[in-house]
């Protein structure tokens, strides 16, 4: 029952879009394909119970009319005058017909409850035991630990669903008369019942029959004596006749479709109930045709399988129960209804609070309803106004929280696994399961709250984050591991969106998701040995990246031992496809970028595993070289001052690159390399940058014009590229600096006045480094009017 179906990612985009510059801290919803309106199989159930309650009301009626045209009429006004034989004839006709129709009342109630109890409940629990066996078996297998108590608990669980069964009678089994066995159980009742009324309308054809053939009312004296009583009695055998041939037709339809046309098997299968049998089916079928009959014809009209359902499923029928558990997963997992069907559940808050209820149940016989629930619930979070709703019911979290079963025990070494031999499978689809309503919950800020503010959530979420290196390198597992597998992946998923969330939450979330000790290290492990899943390590990189907005974090993140080296080696591995590059190489880029940023410990860690020359290199790959400069810039500028010109003195040969992206780039590439270039000249002498101006063909005027012409097109901050008019100011700086006749050139150029303007327009959202949605994290030194004041005083 798990939703094996391609999870919705929102990506942090190859140009840092969450990170590097300021965005909306929305989620986008989904959004759902869209069908055509399938008419609804359940409409052939209604439209066959309206038709037969047609003809079962006339047939009533014209009984009815009979009846009462006996008692008052004939028995009442011609008593004395009716011969022996019309008499009794009478009486037989009106005992069957009141024999028939009391019959006939409780017949459908009988065969309701009686057919419903035995084949449906009995079939689908018999499949679920099957499958609960299988689990078993298979379990113990795979290991014998821990048997006795396995056993004990087995004992303790049949018992009590020993207890549950006798407690209660069976609809099926009720024994109607005292001392008379399995005669008058109430399944045989109904048959019983069933056939009594066949016989009683052959006796009123019959009878009615016979006298409106013979017309022999008592003699030609008695006819002549008396027309009236003629006439009367003619009136009333055609009435009974009538009714029975009605009664017969009603009969030989309801045949005709269930045993020869097969239409509660035809709409089982439309419904996709094959596995509970026809039981369900059967049962909104029953419940429509009383309804059509006890009130008007078209209120059976009104039902729908998923209403019947919802009304089933908070009963306190555990039978009933089951049935509407069944009914409500199948229909909502079937494309053509699911849309129907999830809105109907959506605005129900009921249902929604007993299906969350349901996660809650430990009991075997209850484990397909606790599945079923979850699944439904995983597809109903899936839009954010039912999310909301899921997770406003009290202990709604705890309840999800509560069918999440991790193998590995937090507070064990990440070395020790603490398997669990008893219903593996099972036991992952629910983690699964519990994984993506968690996953789809977080889409909204409030919901995120209630799971970093639930009790052992977090922990468990970090536990599932773990894969083990055969798993990783294996890309043929069977279910099992894939199972796991796949809880990684959601546990990731739903790790990156907590990590993502902005403002005050978002700093707890982000200080108790690193605060756990395991958060760090089960990541390094898909990082170093995930080769084979680049989608694992994407997220980790993402997660990584956005823990890294917290300084705290980024501390124990490049102490954790492995982690930077193994991020190293996957941003500067070109052996990696192309269509991956974009993905994860990037996501890693990033990473590494906001482990440097502010961090002189991380930038002293970087220069130790000698990658500036593979850096340096990346500049002339177009796929990663904004992540390669942002690294460069990090690296230059947090390294400590005092060695920089030392340990970086080979990012110098970089400089003929940045000077031609500056002169033929646009937009974000023209940024960072912007960025990176006043750290480079600061590397350099005078004999140094000359030579590099030489190699990369541009002179210092074309680098000045590129500057001015920068500042002139972005007249107003640009959130796309919110740094590029600091970025071009800080260049500007550092080369009236390092040569003073730039002054003049700058001059010439009319920089003056686009500092000028720059002042005019500045913002706040140039005076930041890195973003968390909206708002401003690594706040510069300086502030962008103050580098402008810089400026315009070098310019005299």
């Amino acid at each position: 029952m798990v939703d094996q179906t391609t999870d919705v990612v929102v990506h942090v985009n190859s140009s840092g879009g969450d990170i590097f510059r300021p965005g909306s801290s929305v989620t986008p919803e989904p959004r759902r394909p869209t069908h055509l309106p399938v008419p609804a199989p359940e409409k052939k159930l209604t439209l066959f119970a309206l038709r037969l309650a047609v003809l079962e009301k006339i047939a009533s009626r014209l009984g009815s009319l009979g009846f009462v045209w006996a008692t008052v009429v004939l028995l009442g006004g011609f008593a004395a005058s009716l011969e022996t034989s019309d008499f009794w004839f009478v009486t037989v006709i009106l005992v069957v017909e009141g024999a028939r129709i009391f019959s006939r009342s409780h017949e459908l109630e009988m065969q309701h409850q009686s057919k419903y109890t035995i084949s449906g409940i009995n079939t689908f629990r018999l499949l679920v035991r099957q499958v609960i066996t299988i689990f078993d078996q298979a379990a113990q297998i795979a290991g014998n630990n821990d048997r006795s108590s396995v056993h004990e608990t087995k004992r303790e669980q049949r018992t009590s669903r020993q207890i549950d069964r006798t407690r209660t009678w069976k609809c099926s089994d009720v024994p109607m008369l005292p001392y008379t066995g399995w005669v008058f159980v109430s399944r045989n009742v109904s048959r019983v019942c069933y056939w009594l009324q066949i016989a009683s309308a052959f006796a009123s054809i019959v009878i009615s029959m016979i006298k409106l053939i013979r017309q022999d009312y008592g003699g030609n004296e008695l006819k002549s004596r008396s027309t009236n009583l003629h006439s009367s009695l003619t009136l009333f055998y055609s009435l009974a006749l009538a009714e029975a041939l009605l009664f017969l037709v009603e009969k030989a339809y309801w045949e005709w479709m269930i045993s020869v046309y097969k239409i509660l098997d035809k709409v089982n299968q439309e419904c996709g109930l094959e596995r509970s049998g026809t039981d369900s089916v059967r049962r909104f079928f029953y419940n429509a045709y009383s309804r059509c009959l006890n009130g008007s014809i078209f209120e059976g009209l009104k039902m729908d399988m998923v209403v019947f359902a919802m009304e089933l499923l908070v009963s306190n029928s555990p039978d009933e129960q089951l049935i509407g558990a069944e009914i409500l997963y199948r229909f909502s997992t079937n494309e053509n209804y699911s849309v129907d069907t999830l809105q109907k559940i959506g605005t129900n808050l009921e249902i929604i609070e007993r299906l969350v209820e349901m996660l809650n149940w430990r009991s075997k016989d209850q484990e397909i309803m606790r599945m079923s629930s979850a699944d439904i619930l995983s597809r109903l979070a899936s839009k954010k106004q039912n999310s909301l709703r899921v997770a406003g019911i009290p202990g709604a979290i705890e309840s999800i929280s509560s069918i999440l079963d991790s193998t590995r025990d937090s507070g064990q070494a990440t070395d020790e696994i603490g398997e669990n031999s008893i219903n593996q499978t099972d036991r992952w689809m629910f983690n699964n399961l519990g994984l993506l309503i968690l996953k789809r919950l977080a889409r909204d800020h409030d919901n995120c709250v209630k799971i970093g503010k639930t009790k052992g959530l977090l922990s468990k979420i970090i536990d599932f984050t773990y894969a083990e290196k055969r798993l990783l390198k294996d890309p043929n597992l069977a279910s099992v591991e894939s199972n796991k597998i796949l809880a990684v992946k959601r546990s990731l998923k739903l790790l990156r969106k907590l990590v993502k969330t902005t403002g005050a939450t978002g700093r707890n979330l982000r200080r108790d998701i690193s605060g756990i000790v395991f958060t760090v290290s089960n990541i390094r492990e898909t990082l170093r040995h995930g080769k084979k899943q680049p989608g694992l390590q994407k997220l980790c990189a993402e997660i990584l990246t956005f823990l890294a907005l917290d300084e705290g974090a980024t501390e124990k993140i490049g102490g954790t031992g492995g982690v930077l080296n193994g991020l190293l080696c996957i941003f500067l591995n070109d052996d990696i496809p192309d269509n991956q590059t974009s993905g994860v190489r990037n996501s890693v880029g990033e990473t590494i970028a906001m482990l440097a940023q502010g961090s002189q410990s991380n930038c002293q860690r970087m220069l130790r595993s000698d990658v500036l020359h593979g850096l340096v290199e990346a500049l002339n790959n177009p796929m990663i070289r904004l992540n390669a400069a942002r690294i460069l810039r990090n690296l230059c500028a947090y390294t400590d001052p005092n060695q920089v010109k030392q340990q970086l003195k080979e990012v110098k040969s970089a400089g003929a690159t940045v000077l031609k992206a500056i002169n033929s780039e646009q937009s974000k590439p023209q940024e960072v390399m912007v960025g990176l270039a006043p750290h480079i000249f600061r590397l350099m002498s005078p004999d140094e940058s000359r030579e590099m101006f030489e190699e990369a063909g541009v002179s210092k005027e074309e680098l000045a014009d590129a500057l001015v012409n920068i500042l002139k097109r972005y007249e107003q901050p640009v959130p796309k590229v919110p740094r590029i008019r600091r970025f071009a100011i800080e260049l500007t700086i550092q080369m009236m600096r390092t040569n003073p006749k730039t002054v003049k050139t700058f001059q010439n150029l009319g920089m003056k006045n686009e500092l000028e303007t720059v002042v005019e327009t500045s913002a706040e959202v140039e005076n930041f480094d890195i973003f968390s949605g909206t708002v401003g994290l690594a706040r510069h030194g300086l502030t962008i009017n103050e580098l402008s004041e810089e400026a315009m005083r070098l310019l005299g």
